[in-house]
């Protein structure tokens, strides 16, 4: 880990799942599944607001680093990288407030899904709409139906990737490069849908671990 962990670290759109963790998989799994399920357990036990706020802007503060060493190698589906995925959501979207909501408005209008109603943000969402859905799905992992917080986060992708090959296409013959990022990036919002879907399913019948 870097001498400066505390700041914010800056991550781009492709880095759900290429973070290097610790040196000993074994011992980063256990005591990755061990504190987020005492990590949930706790904020769900307590009452106190200020405890809930200061988990959600945990990383606003003290950037990605020490979340990444405790989750980022754990399975897509399982707890930890639930939690991994939904921190690091809410990481780029805050890094990106327009962009992001360009990908999701623009998915919003091409999507014939019920994601839209699903992930919840008010239409138009734009940058400000954005970011405060994705604080609504974190504070949702802690407090309320843990499962429907993965729903929302699910859908949020799958509005977004629609929304980046919609407009990768726009770009195919006037900005090539730029078409072949969207689509990347959409393939990898879609990936992570379909992670959240998953875990959201495991964890309604009780085998998210």
């Amino acid at each position: 880990m870097a001498d400066d962990f505390h700041k914010p670290t800056q991550y781009s759109g492709d880095k759900f799942d290429t973070y290097e963790g610790g040196e000993d998989p074994a011992a980063i799994l256990r005591v990755a599944h061990d504190t987020a399920h005492a990590l949930v357990d706790r904020v769900r036990d307590n009452d106190d607001p200020e405890v809930l706020a200061r988990l959600i802007a945990y990383t606003d503060d003290h950037g990605i680093d020490a979340i990444a060493e405790l989750w980022a190698r754990s399975s897509a589906r399982s707890l930890p990288g639930a939690l991994w995925r939904i921190y690091l959501m809410r990481l780029l979207i805050r890094q990106d407030p327009d962009g992001t909501s360009l990908l999701f408005q623009r998915g919003s209008e091409v999507l014939q899904t019920i994601d839209t109603a699903v992930a919840g943000a008010p239409m138009p969402t734009g940058p400000e709409e954005i970011t405060a859905l994705a604080d609504e799905i974190l504070r949702g992992v802690f407090t309320g139906d843990f499962g429907i917080a993965l729903d929302r986060a699910g859908a949020f992708c799958r509005i977004c990737a629609a929304g980046a090959t919609s407009i990768a296409d726009d770009a195919d013959f006037t900005n090539p490069d730029r078409a072949t990022e969207l689509t990347s990036r959409a393939d990898r919002f879609a990936i992570t849908a379909d992670e959240f879907t998953t875990c959201a399913r495991l964890q309604r019948i009780g085998q998210l671990d």
